[in-house]
């Protein structure tokens, strides 16, 4: 596992219980999100690495070891940072994931809320650093 960070370490919590449960419920909504449109992949691992740095060692190192989400995580937890190719990954789900919402929404203002709150997360995802070339 080449150019990772020591795992943290916490002290022992009652809730590190708690931690663990949060930590495998948000991998298995990522990766749900990976064939299901509409449901996010980055945020659910990147919440997922969070609660297992608190709650389970081993999967905190096997995400940060992982081919795929490995290097994701690393450079959030660095600077912050999201690749420019996962943000053109977001912005073209969330385009058409907006289209659809306007081709079966119910009422119009659903679609337009919709993709209004996609706007917004996408202004947010392209004001982040990009991570600096590998």
């Amino acid at each position: 596992m080449p150019d990772t960070e020591p795992v943290p370490t916490f002290p022992p919590s009652r809730l590190r219980w708690a931690w663990w449960l949060v930590a495998y419920l948000a991998l298995g909504l990522g990766i749900v999100g990976i064939v299901v449109p509409g449901l996010p992949t980055v945020p659910f691992v990147l919440l997922s690495a969070y609660a297992a740095a608190r709650g389970s060692q081993r999967l905190h190192r096997w995400l940060l070891g992982h081919r795929q989400f490995g290097p994701m995580i690393r450079d959030w937890q660095r600077s912050g940072a999201v690749s420019r190719r996962a943000k053109w990954f977001a912005l073209v789900s969330m385009a058409a994931c907006a289209g659809l919402m306007f081709l079966t929404a119910p009422r119009p203002w659903m679609a337009i809320a919709g993709t209004a709150i996609m706007a917004v997360v996408a202004t947010w995802l392209w004001a982040r650093p990009e991570p600096p070339s590998r």
